[in-house]
């Protein structure tokens, strides 16, 4: 039976891509993660960059109206050679802010690294181990069909790894809605 003192909270992580976006979702209670769901969309058939970016924009929405998320953790554009891919790829991540932000979710982005770092202790991890990992942490067997699933909820687990590990010490990270929140708590650092 569940105590009545631990919180839930379910996690959308969302590995945002104009090909293939890759999304999981994990249910947190107190220390313990479950795994929910994994998938991907994929978009290679759509020919237009707009259209590829509404479909990302209405799968997202479908799938917070669908799972309830309480926050969506996402996977920043890692910093490429090829303007034009990291252009698309910014795109991809603010239209999946955006379907969060239309229905009030609270966003936190991850870089690659960190998410690797904090999934396998490794930094340059292939998508391979963290899969791999992954599957034994969550206990799931059937191998997903892109890995772009595995860093979905790789960026979710992440996020719930953050909050284990931060959350219950003085002097943790708060997040705030905005400027005038943060200068609100933070007036003395605030020169005049």
């Amino acid at each position: 039976m569940q105590q009545a003192n631990t919180k839930e909270r379910i996690i959308l992580g969302i590995d945002p891509g104009t090909a293939v976006m890759g999304y999981g979702l994990v249910k947190e209670t107190g220390p313990k993660i479950e795994l929910i769901a994994l998938g991907v969309v994929k978009m290679e058939k759509l020919d237009d960059h707009m259209l590829k970016l509404q479909r990302i924009f209405e799968k997202t929405v479908a799938l917070i109206d669908n799972y309830k998320p309480d926050c969506l953790a996402i996977e920043a554009p890692f910093y490429g050679k090829n303007i034009q891919v990291m252009l698309k790829l910014g795109r991809a991540q603010g239209v999946a802010m955006a379907a969060a932000l239309s229905r009030s979710i609270d966003i936190t982005e991850y870089a690659p690294r960190k998410i690797k770092q904090s999934i396998t202790g490794n930094g340059n991890a292939t998508k391979e181990q963290v899969a791999a990992m992954l599957q034994n942490l969550l206990s799931f067997k059937e191998t997903p069909d892109f890995l772009d699933a595995t860093d979905g909820l790789a960026v979710a687990v992440c996020h719930s790894f953050q909050r284990m590990s931060t959350g219950s010490k003085t002097g943790s990270k708060k997040s705030y809605s905005g400027w005038d929140t943060f200068a609100k708590d933070n007036a003395k650092r605030i020169v005049k």
